[in-house]
This record gives structure tokens, sequence and C-alpha cells, in this order.
């Protein structure tokens, strides 16, 4: 395998604009003590490969202290490392090693919610006068002995948990047992703030903000109305959290202030940051937290991770984000940890390896900063986790209809045995057979594989700006055709379009009549005077006449 170092200049203040980023769920990437669970040994042993890929930051889910149960977004130290993923020394030797190959590290902060073990918690949670009795939303019942308002979790029922100790009801957006921070009180702030501070002095080179929105509350605790239009981009339309408009509940205008902090702070260490964004409207709080400079550095949305993978769904996304913002940046994620993998949610259950080759490089033509999950690579589909095997609470609350995350969290296969070369022991999910028939292992070296294809498109695309910091216009073609333009200042421009369907395609776009079909992106397609031809799956990139 040869190594691939990255080229973004660090020294540019928006490098993060050329940059692409590859995230590491560490449960599931490679386990160096054959617990069957992933570790930081396993991600700095793996670093090599991730740098052939060509991407430059590595985006690491969490591995602080936590009781698990919600993986890891259940944090109960802010500034250690659970055991069962390593220690302090353990991260201390990834950066080091990531920084030698030219990776900067990306780390998960789940500023929104504390685990119940937290010692923050269980101090709030001993009395109502303790020091940090108000770190936590905590609320009288409503007169009938019902919590105050009618909020409700993301994993399912109110949000309100009763608490003996205090007889007061306290705020979880999501599990029981990840009980709701108080931003309103400055000093919950400051204790973020601080601990942000401990990773950075470590050389950490940007965060991950989970759930961003979700920082603030409306402090008068009004209910939130029924939704006009259903929110099917951030849960499933079995989940009733989809009914409300959460107008008091989360995206609060007081959280700009606070994520100004946070810029500033990161501004220190020239650091960048990229937040999720779940609401109503993603769209619109994507732009506002990413407009002026002076908040996030860039902002994803699950508007990408649903099921619809029309060419006008994705254009609609695009087109609405680039009219609202001002001067911010968009992460264009198509898989991550939270959504069934790519290859099946949009592919089917037989997508082919062309279905994967040509969505990456959509998404790698899309403006902005493209944000790829580990195996979507290698193409690996979702994977099937029986009942009886599940982990994921969520899943569980929701079967069958909803079979929760586990599919796309399954090991990684780096080899075709029984352990997929990523444990000796029993993995914490069983890996996938798909997964093993395309193992890391049997793609490396083959020139027609997606590994391949990845690595090669990745580079082809950093030798062009159009593609990487260009202007995105989109021109009209017929379904499942997604026809685009980029332009950057002094460069030729480049027409992109692709064939999102399982079927040949065949149009007329004018704006393509003369334009020079490019070399090196791997694709089959053509276009003659304007007519495009493109098989299944295929795409074609051409010079602007």
């Amino acid at each position: 395998m040869t190594k691939q170092l990255t080229q973004v200049s660090p020294h540019s203040p928006d490098w993060y604009r050329e940059a692409i980023i590859y995230q590491v769920y560490p449960r599931s990437f490679m386990d160096s003590n054959g617990d069957g669970v992933g570790d930081l040994p396993g991600i700095t042993a793996k670093l090599d490969y991730i740098a052939s890929l060509g991407v430059d930051m590595v985006w690491i889910s969490p591995y602080f202290k936590s009781p698990m149960k919600d993986f890891g977004y259940d944090i109960s130290d802010y500034c250690d490392v659970d055991p069962l993923f390593g220690t302090l020394a353990d991260f201390d030797a990834l950066i080091a090693k990531a920084h030698s190959l030219g990776l900067k590290i990306m780390i998960d902060q789940v500023m929104a919610h504390t685990a119940e073990e937290h010692p923050w918690f269980k101090e709030s949670r001993a009395s109502r006068d303790n020091p940090k009795a108000d770190w936590y939303v905590w609320a009288d019942p409503a007169p009938d002995g019902n919590p105050p308002n009618n909020w409700m979790s993301v994993f399912g029922g109110s949000s309100w948990q009763w608490d003996t100790r205090r007889r007061q009801y306290y705020l979880h957006n999501f599990l029981v047992s990840q009980p709701q921070l108080n931003f309103h009180q400055p000093a919950v702030q400051q204790a973020h703030l601080d601990a942000l501070r401990f990773w950075l002095e470590r050389g950490v080179d940007g965060i991950r903000l989970d759930a961003s929105n979700f920082h603030f509350h409306d402090p008068a605790l009004r209910s939130n109305p029924p939704a006009v239009n259903r929110d099917t981009a951030t849960v499933s339309d079995v989940n009733p959290y989809g009914m409300q408009a959460h107008v008091y509940d989360k995206s609060r205008p007081e959280n700009l202030p606070f994520l100004q902090k946070l810029r500033a702070l990161l501004n220190e260490y020239q650091a960048v940051s990229i937040g999720e964004v779940g609401a109503d409207d993603s769209l619109a709080v994507m732009a506002e937290y990413t407009a002026g400079g002076d908040k996030l550095h860039m902002a994803y949305s699950f508007n990408l991770l649903v099921p619809d993978c029309s060419s006008h769904y994705i254009r609609k996304q695009v087109e609405n984000f680039e009219a609202r913002v001002k001067g911010g940046w968009a992460s264009w994620s198509v898989g991550n940890h939270d959504v069934q993998r790519v290859a099946t949610r949009w592919g089917g259950p037989d997508a082919p390896a062309a279905f994967a080759k040509m969505i990456l490089a959509m998404q790698l033509s899309l403006k902005g900063t493209p944000c790829l999950y580990q195996g979507d690579e290698l193409a690996f589909a979702e994977a099937d986790v029986p009942f009886e095997l599940l982990q994921d609470p969520y899943g569980i609350t929701f079967w069958p209809e909803f079979k929760g995350r586990d599919g796309c969290r399954t090991p990684m296969a780096w080899s075709a045995d029984a352990g997929g070369g990523f444990t000796s022991g029993t993995p914490w999910l069983p890996l996938s057979p798909d997964h093993l028939a395309k193992a890391a292992s049997l793609q490396e070296g083959d020139a027609a594989s997606s590994l391949a294809f990845t690595r090669r498109f990745i580079a082809w695309r950093r030798a062009l700006p159009q593609l990487t910091r260009g202007d995105i216009a989109f021109f009209d073609a017929p379904e499942p055709a997604l026809a685009l333009r980029r332009d950057a200042d002094g460069e030729r421009g480049i027409i992109a379009v692709f064939n999102l369907g399982a079927a040949p395609v065949s149009f007329a776009l004018p704006q393509a009549a003369g334009a020079e079909q490019m070399a090196g992106y791997g694709l089959p397609g053509t276009v003659v005077d304007g007519q495009v031809e493109l098989p299944a799956f295929g795409a074609w990139f051409g010079y602007a006449r």
C-alpha cells in the first residue's frame, strides 16, 4: 500500500474548504487487544490506510469515559479516555502518528447532555440548593403530576424523567440516562470550554459538535406546537418526535453567542469545527450557524442522509443552502454512524460497485467539505443484525419498523477471515458476510475495486480548485440525472453529469455543447454535441466551452 500524504495548506485559514474528512467509529474500526471492541491503538495501527485514501482529517467518534448506554455519546468524564478504548497515552500516540502522516484529528464533543453517572449530574440531583443544582434542566411537575410540557425525546416518549431525590423532572432529549445540561448557566458553558481546551492542548485539530443546536432550551418551558410539515430528515416516520415543531426545545437564539465563544477558543489553536444540525429546517440553521465567520466553520444536517436520492431532491438541498448562507460553508455527508449505509439506502439491497463509485464522485463534486464514513470507500452495504444481537437502544425501542443504527456500525472487514482482521476475539456486533466479501485486503491492489477508485478520484479532485472551492450551479436534467457546473476564478468551468439510476440515460444538455471531456476521473459516459449518454451509474466531467 502506497502512503499518500495529504496536501491542503495548513497555513490557509480556510484550508478546511479544500479538505476531505473521514469518520472513524472507534468501537468498530480496529481491535488491538482481542476484546471484540475497537480501540485507539487499533485506529493508530490503521492510520497509514486512512492516509492512503488521500483524506485530510480523521473525525473520531467519542472515546471518553462512559457507561456506554449510548455507546460513548453519554459521557461521564470529558477529560479522560474510557479504558475500553485505551489511555491518554494511547491518544497522544495517535495524535503523533496522525500528524506525522499529514493527517489532522477531529474529536466529537457531546456538550448538550452528559451521562447520568457524570459527577456534575450526581451533585445536581442530590438537592435543590447545591452548587450545581442548576447545571441541568430541572422543572416542577404540572399540578396533576404530569411533566411540565409536551416536549418529546428523539429516542421515544416524553423528554422528561421524574427524579425522586429532587422530586422534580429533569430534561433528556435522547435517552433517559442522558440528562440535558442547562446552558443558561454560564458555569456550564465555561466548564465545556475548559474541557475542550484540555484536548486542544494535546494537539487536537478540530471538533465535531454533536447535536449542536440542542444546547439551549426555552426558559419558560413553553410547549411545542404541532408540526406543519413532519420532520422525517432527523427521525424516521414511525417516531412521534417528528410530529412536533421543535421551536422551544432546541435551535434557540441563545446558542449563537455560545458558538461565538467556542469559535474564539478554537481560533487560539487554529482548530476547526463542524456542527451536526438536526432541525425542522436544518438548512436554515446550518446557514445561521456558519454565517459571519465567527461561529462554526462548517455544519451538516441529515438532509442527504435520508432515503430520497432523486436528483431533484439533492439539487434542492444544495441550492437552498447556497441561497441562505452568508459566507458560511457546508459539509455534505451521505453516510455516518446514525443512518443506514448509503449503498443500501440509495442503491438498494444489491447495489453494484459502480453505484458506490458514482455516489462518491457526486458527493465530492458538490460545493462543501465532504465527510466520508468508514467502509463506504469499500462499498459496504447495510449489515443485517438480528434482533437478538441488537445493541442499539434506539433500534430496540422502535423495532421492527426501524431497526436502529447497528447495521451501519458493524466492524470493519480488513480481511476475509472469520474475524475480518478486526479482532481475534468475539466482535461486539457480528461481521457482515457482504463486508467480508469486500474486505480491504481483497480490494487492495485491484485496480477495478471501489477502494482503488476512491484513492484515484480523491487525488484527481485535489488538483482541481473548481471542485474544491468553486461556486456551484445546476442545470435542468431529467430524473435520475444530476447536472451541475463548478467555477473558480481564473479556471475553466467544469460541467459534471451523474446518472443516479440503474438504467442508461440519454438527454440533451445544451450547456455542455462544445465541452471538452476531461481525463482521469474513471467513470463511463459521453457527451457529443450536447447530447449526454450515460450508462447505469455513469458520469461525465468536461471543461465548459
